[in-house]
């Protein structure tokens, strides 16, 4: 069997694809500190908002796929503040699995990626897709922090 290159156009394809999964996987990465720092593991967390550390009334914003489903959400940044934080803040229905640097965000707005249609919440900073986790990424005031239901 002869091995054959990959023409431009499917080159440029693989590449995106494995762009948009490597971005896939950094977009769920999240660092939950007080988890770690107490030692404790979980497998699931779900969001119970803190009243002292909770985004203020109305500043999410959600939007509807054709089903009525939510197909993203969004917020505004805070100074020290991490992705993941506001977002448990924004959004009672939140849930990621895993902990620390290993956390992935797995439902927002109360949808569930779904892993067989190859669903999953990508992170966006000011328009452009975050190049590290929820957990560990810092906000800052005056960013719109966003999720989005993409596909790979």
């Amino acid at each position: 069997m002869t091995h054959r290159p990959l023409s431009a156009p499917r080159r440029a394809l693989a590449l995106t694809a494995a762009a948009l999964l490597s971005g896939a996987l950094l977009a769920g990465c999240a660092d939950d500190t007080a988890d770690d720092a107490a030692g404790t593991t979980a497998a699931t967390s779900s969001a119970a908002p803190d009243p002292s550390t909770s985004a203020p009334a109305g500043s999410a914003v959600t939007t509807q796929d054709a089903d009525g489903q939510t197909a993203t959400l969004s917020y505004p940044g805070e100074d020290g503040r991490t992705a993941l934080e506001l977002l448990l803040a924004a959004d009672p229905t939140a849930e990621s699995t895993g902990e620390g640097a290993n956390a992935y965000v797995t439902t927002v707005g109360g949808r569930a990626a779904d892993d067989s249609a190859k669903e999953f919440w990508a992170l966006y900073v000011d328009g452009e897709q975050a190049q590290v986790g929820a957990g560990t990424l810092e906000t800052k005031d005056g960013e719109q922090i966003e999720w989005k239901l993409e596909t790979y």
